[in-house]
């Protein structure tokens, strides 16, 4: 049987100091009886952001509402906006949040277990470079 969940029914929890920078809020939405797939919507207020972390199998993100950025360890930065979608490749260290006058909210999609969070947050001058140095791709 088809199951319908209606939005006051997400059990959105505060994200943890521990993983994130700023206001972050996050809900389950994926009801995978194998637990093969994880697909959580993660909203963000204007310049949250996550740590540093990675995914066994790779990460898509699906752009809900707002603008943000995403970044990696090489120091590319794309900036994303609704409707966008964003592959990080399996292992690939990186980061995703909100720009500093948006808010963000996005639908992080999984498979092959739990992001590997490293243990230190995404600097200001990571999150917010010099103008010339944002690049989209």
């Amino acid at each position: 049987m088809t199951e319908h969940t209606p939005v006051e029914a997400f059990d959105w929890q505060r994200g943890s100091a521990q993983t994130f920078t700023g206001s972050v809020w996050s809900s389950p939405m994926s009801r995978s009886p194998e637990r093969t797939v994880t697909a959580i919507g993660v909203m963000f207020e204007p310049s949250a952001r996550t740590f540093w972390h990675s995914h066994p199998d790779g990460q898509v993100l699906y752009v809900a509402s707002g603008s943000g950025r995403v970044g990696n360890s090489d120091g590319q930065i794309v900036e994303i906006a609704a409707g966008d979608m964003v592959y990080t490749p399996a292992g690939e260290s990186h980061w995703h949040g909100a720009t500093p006058t948006s808010c963000l909210m996005h639908i992080s999609i999984t498979t092959g277990g739990a992001t590997v969070w490293e243990p230190r947050a995404v600097t200001d001058a990571e999150y917010n470079p010099a103008p010339r140095s944002l690049r989209a791709g």
